[in-house]
């Protein structure tokens, strides 16, 4: 059973980096937004600028063009945005439910842990000194594990 469990926290960690992974994707892809909003409020008060002042059509419809160019971008990029946020929610469910399954793995775990003493001391009178070693030992493995758990819990 440990195996198993040591297989489920590697899998939650795997997931916890891919949670990140998509998590910086999706605050780099609000950035990139961010900067082409600023980018279109440039070239719509450039575009204002052009028209209260002298005409200079050539570049009135250059900065116009320039600008429909980053409306389009912007809509690509709030297409991007969508996809990321969507891809970090998948993320968050797939770490919700490897954390779930390991959880479930180690109350199984100290389930049988808990029967196999119970039979044990079922069997304590045929056995008396051998089992209070075998206890001892138990209980010692026992503590040892709580204590790995833990620490891989606090990292």
């Amino acid at each position: 059973m440990q195996n198993i469990l040591e297989i489920k926290e590697k899998m939650e960690e795997q997931e916890k980096v891919a949670y990140g992974i998509a998590n910086a994707r999706l605050l780099e892809e609000q950035e990139k937004l961010q900067k082409l909003f600023v980018r279109k409020a440039g070239y719509e008060a450039r575009l204002k600028e052009l028209t209260s002042a002298k005409l200079d059509i050539v570049e009135i419809q250059t900065c116009k063009r320039a600008s429909d160019s980053v409306k389009s971008m912007i809509r690509d990029q709030m297409i991007a945005v969508h996809t990321a946020q969507r891809n970090l929610e998948m993320a968050r469910k797939r770490l919700n439910e490897v954390m779930k399954e390991r959880k479930t793995h180690e109350n199984l775990k100290e389930k049988a842990f808990e029967a196999f003493k119970e039979e044990i001391l079922a069997h304590a009178d045929d056995d008396g000194p051998f089992i209070e070693y075998v206890i001892g030992i138990e209980e010692y493995v026992e503590a040892f594990l709580i204590s790995s758990i833990n620490r891989s819990d606090a990292t």
